[in-house]
């Protein structure tokens, strides 16, 4: 052995790393079993991944070309033992994979951590737990691993009691592939009985496609009890699970495969599993997640679903199988046409891709259908989760915009509730007879639309508006002109048509108020100068004093800031100011001569805010409304303080 293979370092764990082992220790205690889960699902992924590394060179199997993962265990050293042949590690991955957590969504996870055991546990299952929950029952774990295709000098033993650091050194490996030693803590003797063991792998791992094998034991009629025999056993079913008929899966299975397959901590709230045939050639299962991951919004992050072909494993991320919207959607399609050798850049021009993405997208959006039909309840918490997402969809795929368009779900003034749970269908059965539109604003905040004076008049009438309070709704409703052949029309755009929900009479009285305000109106707008586009007299309010609209064609208020926040131009355009001629506000306005040029600003200023804009001097919005204050109370200028 050379002087470097002796030669041991102690380095210290990312901070992230060690919060995470004490959360591991602490809260998930009370569900220890699923660590076993969790290594031989790692072993069975460095499988894969050596078989895919095989097939631009098969010299990484070496003699070696029979996948298997082992588990034994030692009763007198109070040792568990989880092996693999898989594709293994070098110093530098062991250091990245097991020292660090390079993960999109780390930040995030551990601010959502609130200190309540169970809520902690429930959001690090989200996270993902993999290697670290083997500190759950170990409180030393040794790992000896030696990457495909390096020296047998050059493996690596990695040693931690999951404190604050770890040792990592060189060591001699016959063969590839990794074996985690887990010291067992006090207490965990019952992972040092055969039986024990042989069940959980049952019941967690026995979807596994690789062989999970334990130490064949038979019983001793003497001594009334089992023996080993010294000869290897396969303890799962050791085939891919997909490849079986539905008839013999049973739901316990297929959840246990889909925590396999996403690293996942939950049961999923509903899978689809179909074999197409014909022309294209492929099994699919896809799992709809209960929770969002960390790493949703991440969209530089790969997202996607395992893709294997003739059941090898080709990669674990084909974003191309499903468009960006459905990035939440896990499980595995296996395809009997494509090449053993397909790269991402074929995967982008394949039209059995395309066939794939299309049938894998139908058979989603079918079953998200059949849970908003038949499962509202379990419908309402995947929207809760992913609504944002499937947004993006209408946008994103136009062949399916109808379709996604009925399982969209908003807020709205029939509730007044912040829970979205109204779809279009909702709002059209409850449309006013003669209603032709379907009436949305759109704001920064859930509140900020539901107190929109914008509504004041729909409210009055009892016409229903759909509130959208996210900023995905902005390019929803950009890409979305109408549903089931009623339009949809912003209550906060162009000139206010109810269409026959109008009141003649109304009409009548708001061209006669236009002909009465214009000196008003024209003396705004003079005060205002180039703030604004025009001001106008309307009926859109009954208790706001002034409101502003874009016109038909222009881009809306919240639109517009939306985009200056992400830096990108926006076209320049002047708001509509709008005035309420029936508010004494207004009517004041109207014979008001010293302070005119001040009150107009301060009611475009309101009506600014009311919308949810901001103020380009708000030091200015202060000091103007302090003096018409004074002004009012008769105090003039003179600002009174303490002791004067």
């Amino acid at each position: 052995m050379s002087a470097a293979a002796t030669t041991k370092e102690t380095l210290g764990f990312q901070a992230e790393v060690k919060q995470l082992l004490q959360l591991m220790i602490h809260s998930l205690y009370s569900n220890k079993e699923i660590f076993l889960r969790e290594l031989i699902s790692n072993a069975s992924d460095a499988a894969d991944k050596l078989r895919f590394e095989a097939l631009s060179d098969a010299s990484v199997y070496g003699t070696d070309a029979e996948f298997r993962i082992r588990v034994s265990f030692d009763q007198a050293a109070r040792t568990l033992t989880v092996s693999d042949n898989g594709v293994g590690m070098s110093r530098d991955e062991v250091i990245a994979n097991i020292g660090t957590i390079a993960k999109s969504g780390t930040r995030e996870f551990f601010q959502a951590l609130t200190g309540d055991q169970a809520k902690d546990a429930h959001l690090i299952g989200q996270f993902g737990v993999g290697f670290y929950s083997s500190f759950i029952v170990a409180d030393r774990v040794t790992l000896v691993t030696r990457r495909a295709g390096l020296a047998a000098s050059d493996a690596v033993r990695w040693e931690s009691d999951g404190g604050g650091d770890y040792s990592i050194e060189a060591v001699e490996k016959e063969d590839r592939g990794t074996e985690v030693t887990l010291h067992l803590r006090e207490g965990e003797d019952e992972l040092l009985d055969d039986f024990r063991l042989r069940t959980l792998i049952r019941k967690y791992s026995d979807h596994i496609a690789i062989p999970i094998r334990m130490q064949k034991r038979v019983w001793d009629e003497e001594k009334k009890e089992y023996k080993l025999t010294g000869e290897d056993e396969t303890v799962n079913q050791a085939n891919a699970l997909w490849a079986r008929p539905k008839s013999e899966i049973s739901d316990e299975q297929y959840q246990e495969f889909y925590k396999h397959v996403a690293h996942d901590f939950e049961t999923p709230l509903a899978w689809t599993h179909n074999k197409v045939e014909g022309r294209h050639e492929y099994t699919q299962l896809l799992y709809l997640p209960a929770h969002a991951p960390f790493d949703l919004w991440d969209r530089t992050h790969r997202h996607g679903i395992k893709l294997y072909v003739r059941r090898v494993f080709i990669m674990d991320d084909a974003e191309q199988l499903l468009p960006a919207y459905l990035r939440f959607v896990r499980g595995v399609v296996d395809s009997s046409d494509l090449p053993l050798n397909v790269s991402r850049e074929i995967l982008q021009q394949s039209k059995d891709i395309e066939a794939i993405r299309s049938g894998c997208t139908k058979r989603i959006l079918a079953l998200l259908e059949d849970l908003a039909q038949k499962q509202a309840e379990q419908y309402s918490t995947l929207w809760k989760e992913f609504g944002p997402v499937l947004k993006e969809g209408v946008g994103e795929d136009h062949a399916n915009k109808e379709k996604i368009a009925g399982l969209l779900r908003f807020s709205s003034t029939h509730t007044d509730s912040e829970e979205q749970g109204v779809s279009f269908a909702d709002y059209l059965a409850r449309m006013k007879p003669g209603q032709e539109k379907i009436y949305y604003v759109t704001a920064d905040s859930f509140l900020a639309a539901r107190n929109s004076p914008h509504l004041e008049v729909f409210r009055k009438k009892g016409i229903e508006v759909l509130l959208l309070a996210e900023r995905v709704d902005e390019w929803l409703v950009s890409n979305l002109a109408e549903f089931e052949g009623k339009p949809l029309a912003s209550v906060a755009r162009g000139d206010l048509d109810l269409g026959t929900l109008g009141n003649e009479e109304e009409k009548k009285e708001q061209e006669k108020q236009a002909g009465e305000y214009k000196d008003l109106t024209d003396k705004i707008k003079g005060a205002l100068g180039e703030q604004v586009k025009e001001v106008r007299v309307t009926l859109r309010l009954t208790a706001s004093p002034a409101c502003l609209v874009s016109d038909q064609y222009d881009m809306g208020g919240n639109l517009a800031r939306i985009l200056k926040a992400a830096g990108q131009k926006v076209p320049a355009s002047k708001p509509i100011m709008e005035i309420n001629p029936g508010h004494p506000l207004v009517q004041r306005l109207k014979y008001e001569e010293t302070h005119f040029a001040d009150w107009s600003q301060v009611l475009f200023d309101q009506a600014l805010l009311a919308e949810g804009g901001q103020l380009e001097d708000p030091a200015g919005f202060v000091k103007r409304l302090n003096q018409l204050l004074l002004a009012l109370a008769g105090g003039g200028a003179k600002i009174w303080t303490p002791g004067s």
